[in-house]
């Protein structure tokens, strides 16, 4: 046992040293920005002021005045570009569309932090009524997207909410991925559990049964927290979806319209 003693503390060196070093670089791998620009010439690029004193880009296509608005809330690559077959169906349907860019993404300046994110998107909402003609407004959120559409719907009044692939806990992903503590770290920890307690409006879950980067049981986990509290929910499975190919499967698309029409 004695001999084993120094090999123990080395190593418990090196994963402290691992454990710093992680922490210090955990935002570059939960916002790996895309620098691509949209280039979508039906938007109109607006820039809102957010509270900090900045602005940040906001795409908006207005369709009828009638017509519903799609806040939608991208995934972490931050390129609203990758997201235009989702802007395109909402349009397909003849919804508005409000879409936010991301710090640090698809060529904006900044850097994305979990706080600077969610006080964007509330910002973003509180703008709406000079983005665009609609007294109707719900929330999309695609993986770390739904994180933010929760933030909104637990701080703001809003329709509905659609979150696709979503997560009750980042840092327990990052915690199966780093073998670190990641909740108990001073990281961005993305608790969207937390922020579930206070959404009263009706929420759908859509999530693939073979997602491997944010697995099915996260969905189901916070699908499972709305309904213990009474917030109307349906958590419906995509046979055979991952995490990045929701939109070849036709059922995961008119199950989302249903909702969203019904």
């Amino acid at each position: 046992m004695r001999a084993l003693r120094p090999l123990l503390i080395v190593a418990a060196l090196l994963y402290g040293v691992y454990g710093v070093a992680s922490i210090a670089l955990h935002r570059s791998l939960i916002y790996p920005m895309s620098d691509q620009a949209f280039t979508d010439t039906r938007f109109e690029r607006v820039a809102v002021p957010v509270p900090d004193g900045s602005v940040i880009d906001v795409f908006v296509y207005q369709n009828d005045i009638r017509a519903p608005v799609a806040l939608y809330f991208m995934g972490n690559v931050g390129a609203l570009e990758l997201f235009r077959p989702m802007l395109n169906h909402h349009i397909s349907k003849g919804r508005s569309v409000v879409a936010m860019t991301y710090r640090g993404g698809g060529g904006m300046a900044g850097q994305a932090t979990e706080a600077r994110l969610k006080s964007d998107a509330l910002a973003v909402f509180d703008s709406l009524p000079d983005l665009v003609d609609s007294a109707a407004v719900f929330l999309h959120g695609y993986s770390l997207g739904t994180g933010l559409a929760v933030h909104v719907a637990a701080h703001r009044e809003t329709q509905t909410v659609v979150l696709s692939a979503p997560f009750d806990k980042m840092c327990d992903l990052m915690t199966a991925a780093s073998f670190l503590p990641a909740c108990l770290l001073p990281v961005d920890r993305w608790v969207t559990s937390q922020d579930a307690a206070n959404v009263i409006e009706p929420v759908l879950i859509l999530h693939g049964s073979a997602d491997t980067l944010i697995p099915l049981k996260h969905g189901a986990a916070l699908a499972a927290i709305f309904e213990t509290q009474g917030t109307p929910v349906r958590f419906v499975e995509i046979p055979g979806a991952g995490h990045t190919n929701l939109m070849r499967f036709p059922f995961y698309l008119s199950t989302l319209d249903a909702f969203l029409d019904g």
